[in-house]
């Protein structure tokens, strides 16, 4: 191949290209390179003459690719991340003197039961970096593994890309949590007749729970869905309404005041909570700190050892 052609190439251009067929929008890719979106405007121009192609064409709100601009993207992405790796080696990581910005996908439960005792951890040791969250489920994670919106996320997962690493953070036990004083524990009777609030973020009043209760021939009654976990102390105060969170979630929530959990009266299979990133990011210093902290502070192994 001819490496003179990369002389007459702008690396910042293949980056601004990269956006807009993430993005298929202007102003959202101006927005995720924080450039003004006359400057992005003028790159695709330029981009156009350099290409002798439209790439993007305009369908009403969105920006639809051409089957050149399809071609490109196919090998500029793979080359990017790997330009990226190799400047990452280039320089060291001080988190005592870092400004870095982070950007993290967090299920709902890992932020409510998990981040705030690695934020006051963070901000001892690297008192100068950004940390920008962002909500993911296993069905969001691959999407914005792949856009860059995230390098790192930590939920259950499933169907990942193929250059996803994952790593098995802690297994997690379900609690069921409750305001009511009484101090005896739930009979699964009592468990499947009482009215249940059931955690969503796609609005769905359907849950592991329930896939679990189907194994024993029993149902549960859910009555209320909700986005988030940080709501459940209000929404349970005073009525007899049961929720669902995973140990950890529940220990945080419980600390409120107001909250008792306890097992489920039935026994269930423990599930993975785990922290994935893509191989591209592997070898980034910044990036494998923020792993290691990451891990040491929710992997559980923190809690059994001052347990014991």
């Amino acid at each position: 191949m001819n490496r003179n052609e990369l002389r007459k190439a702008d690396i910042n251009l293949m980056v601004v290209f990269e956006a807009l067929m993430q993005e298929r929008n202007l102003t959202r890719a101006a927005e995720k390179l924080f450039l003004a979106q006359p400057t992005v405007s003028a790159a695709l121009a330029r981009l156009r003459t350099m290409f002798n192609d439209p790439l993007l064409i305009r369908v009403g709100n969105r920006m639809e690719p051409s089957a050149r601009a399809e071609e490109v993207i196919k090998h500029l992405t793979p080359a990017l991340d790997a330009m990226s790796v190799a400047l990452s080696l280039a320089h060291d990581f001080d988190p005592e003197t870092s400004k870095m910005t982070f950007r993290i996908g967090l299920s709902d439960d890992v932020e409510s039961g998990l981040l705030p005792p690695l934020l006051r951890a963070l901000r001892v040791e690297a008192p100068h970096i950004v940390i920008v969250v962002q909500h993911v489920d296993y069905w969001r994670i691959p999407d914005l593994l792949a856009s860059g919106e995230v390098t790192v996320g930590i939920s259950q997962t499933k169907g990942l890309p193929a250059n996803a690493k994952r790593k098995v953070l802690r297994t997690m036990q379900a609690r069921v949590l409750r305001a009511d004083p009484c101090q005896t524990p739930l009979s699964l009777d009592e468990f499947c007749a009482r009215p249940h609030v059931q955690i969503s973020p796609t609005a769905n009043v359907h849950g592991v729970v329930d896939d679990w209760l189907k194994e024993i021939n029993r149902t549960r009654k859910v009555v209320l869905s909700v986005p988030q976990f940080s709501s459940l102390p209000s929404i349970l105060a005073n009525t007899d309404l049961l929720a669902c969170c995973p140990d950890y979630a529940a220990q945080a929530l419980t600390g409120w005041g107001n909250l008792t959990a306890e097992p489920l009266p039935f026994e269930t299979a423990p599930l993975e909570l785990a922290m994935v990133w893509l191989s591209t990011t592997d070898s980034d210093p910044a990036e494998r700190w923020l792993r290691s902290r990451l891990e040491q502070h929710m992997s559980g192994v923190r809690e059994l050892v001052e347990a014991n």
